[in-house]
């Protein structure tokens, strides 16, 4: 982030939730931020850029082609602004923003945005979960867009269910949490380990987890962000490749086991955020089994205990574990947290419904060998995963300039 006040380009779009934007810029200059408001045509039927304009202290643009509205300038406005939130982002305006499509002045200006980039949509439910939109959401997602979720209520359509725009107070903190990604981790190599592994018990059938990878990509994506080279080892998930971040693709175990020992050389961090098994079938059957033949007697083995491997390998690698758990929780991950020798733990109790395994947000527990436990509350993966990296950085030994 750069010096002085943060400066927040916010993007108002033409859904129904626009009037809250208003609520939504006095809030972020209550806090300090310098705010330049940009509306689409469509924006304009549901507030005027008068009342947004007097709350923001600074002029609107909302017309591509008026030169007096400052549209000309948007490039100079991408060189200096720290944040691109979009709020309420409709469905048409994410659409434009996954495809690259620029026909109004802030999807032009969204084009050239290079900092951090806040997302919150709002729409009608059944327009949240067409296809279209769930795949533009992964396509933002794996370039490291924060998304403040639509939560469920009654919306103006008169349908109940997820879509509403997210209060804005908690809009406000996320543009704001947005903003302060540093460079504190340039010049640092991470591996990060994400998703599941699938352990064949014949050749069409295996043994997994539910992992959906969705938090390691966010901490692969966050500390690219923050300037770190970046490795991710992936299990089988299907999240594209984060730009910038060098991706391996692993399926069983043995191979993440093998992939992230060859990762760490020359690494200073690793992020265990996989849920690799932890056993594996001792004899897959060679061909497939059948049910006439009755109930396969199935003998499983140890799975790779990688934590361990790379202990050995590598005693001063600083090392973030991950403790998945449903019952007994901090006693748990206390007790893993000194078998790996982590320095880092974050725990997370997946019996929690909407948080862990295959959801959009989390929420997590860290632990320390030698500092307080921090509860980092319920917000998205890429909320947490800043958090997470937060603790790591001022944890890491002092390094020469590259």
């Amino acid at each position: 982030m750069t010096d002085g006040p943060l400066r927040v380009v916010l993007g108002v779009t033409g859904g129904i939730a626009a009037y809250k934007s208003a609520e939504i810029v006095r809030g972020l200059v209550n806090r300090g931020a310098d705010v330049r408001v940009m509306m689409t045509p469509a924006a304009l039927r549901f507030i005027g850029p008068l009342t947004l304009s007097v709350l923001s202290k600074n002029p609107v643009v909302h017309d591509l082609w008026d030169a007096g509205s400052g549209a000309v300038d948007h490039i100079d406005v991408a060189r200096t602004a720290d944040v691109l939130a979009v709020a309420p982002a409709t469905a048409d305006s994410l659409a434009k923003m996954a495809r690259g499509v620029a026909d109004d002045v802030l999807s032009t200006y969204a084009l050239a945005h290079r900092r951090a980039v806040v997302v919150a949509p709002a729409m009608n439910t059944w327009m949240w979960s067409h296809p279209a939109t769930v795949a533009n959401m992964g396509v933002l997602r794996s370039r490291g867009v924060s998304v403040v979720e639509p939560e469920a209520g009654d919306l103006a359509c008169g349908d109940v269910g997820p879509g509403r725009l997210a209060p804005p107070e908690k809009i406000v903190d996320a543009i704001l949490e947005a903003g302060r990604r540093t460079t504190e981790l340039r010049g640092v190599r991470v591996v990060v380990t994400a998703g599941p592994t699938r352990e064949p018990v014949d050749p069409v059938r295996f043994l997994s987890n539910r992992s959906s990878g969705k938090m390691g990509f966010a901490l692969a994506v966050e500390a690219q962000k923050r300037g770190a080279e970046v490795t991710l080892v992936s299990g089988p998930v299907s999240l594209p490749s984060p730009p910038g971040v060098t991706t391996v693709r692993v399926e069983r175990a043995s191979e993440m086991r093998d992939a992230v020992l060859a990762a760490i050389d020359g690494a200073q961090v690793l992020v265990m955020a996989a849920a690799p098994a932890d056993f594996v079938i001792a004899a897959p059957a060679s061909q497939k089994l059948k049910r006439a033949a009755g109930t396969p007697g199935i003998t499983l083995a140890a799975a790779p205990d990688i934590l361990r491997e790379v202990r050995a390998a590598r005693p001063e690698l600083f090392v973030v574990a991950f403790a998945a758990e449903t019952n007994d929780a901090l006693e748990n991950a206390r007790r893993k947290m000194r078998d790996k020798g982590a320095g880092l733990l974050v725990l997370n109790d997946v019996s929690v419904p909407g948080t862990g395994f295959d959801s959009e947000e989390n929420e997590v527990v860290l632990l320390a060998p030698d500092a307080p436990d921090q509860l980092v509350p319920r917000a998205s993966k890429t909320v947490v995963a800043g958090r997470i990296l937060d603790r790591v950085a001022p944890r890491l030994a002092p390094r020469s300039p590259r």
